[in-house]
């Protein structure tokens, strides 16, 4: 793995809880944001606690980035842009794993796009050439990365830099999940849109957390 600290914003969220543990339980060091460091730590507590090896702590958003090479975003929506514009001094020239899917409550189970198209392209726009932002993840379900079982679900990663990208995939990798590079960011579109098609099939057919998976290959993309 050639990163060395991997900070997840919004990781006392499911969706992150569920990744720090995962990336801790593969040697990774960690740490968790939020907007109160005491939060953050008390998660990383818990993640030690099941992980005594684990090398995660937690701080407050703005320090966990700094500390962080490759900064990942898991945050709701609604949040989106102003995190992104309270962090943007501390991302500059690192990596920005987007997760945000844009629902929008109450009718999560419906596609509703952005201006621009996409919450990733949005989170570029925000951040400038400057940052290397990448989105993945959105089509994983929070409930799997819980459990340590193999993950029956891809991930597809879009963006515009290729080392980048091969940065997430990677990422995807030491979390248990194949991972398959899908175009570019302005691609991140069907990605995000994934996110409210899987929630009306997992709500239509009881599902637990309804995945994707890319059939006619032997390896990652």
């Amino acid at each position: 793995m050639s990163t060395r600290t991997i900070a997840i914003i919004g990781g006392t969220g499911a969706m992150g809880r569920g990744l720090a543990e995962r990336w801790a339980r593969a040697g990774l060091d960690v740490v968790i944001g939020s907007r109160t460091a005491d939060k953050a730590s008390g998660v990383a507590d818990a993640i030690r606690a099941r992980v005594p090896e684990a090398r995660v702590r937690g701080d407050a958003n703005a320090v966990a980035a700094e500390a962080a090479d490759v900064v990942v975003l898991s945050v709701p929506f609604a949040q989106h842009e102003a995190i992104l514009a309270e962090l943007r001094p501390a991302l500059a020239g690192k990596v920005l794993v987007d997760l945000t899917a844009p629902l929008r409550p109450p009718r999560v189970d419906v596609v509703t796009l952005p201006p621009g198209g996409s919450a990733a392209v949005r989170a570029q726009e925000i951040l400038g050439a400057g940052v290397h932002v990448v989105s993945a993840f959105q089509n994983v379900s929070a409930r799997h990365l819980s459990h340590e079982d193999e993950i029956e679900c891809d991930v597809l990663v879009t963006g515009d830099d290729d080392a980048a990208c091969e940065i997430v995939i990677e990422l995807a990798r030491a979390a248990g999940l194949r991972a398959w590079r899908a175009g570019p960011l302005a691609s991140s579109v069907a990605a995000e849109s994934l996110a409210a098609v899987l929630i009306h099939i997992n709500r239509r057919y009881k599902i637990a957390g309804a995945g994707v998976r890319i059939t006619g290959g032997d390896d990652d993309g």
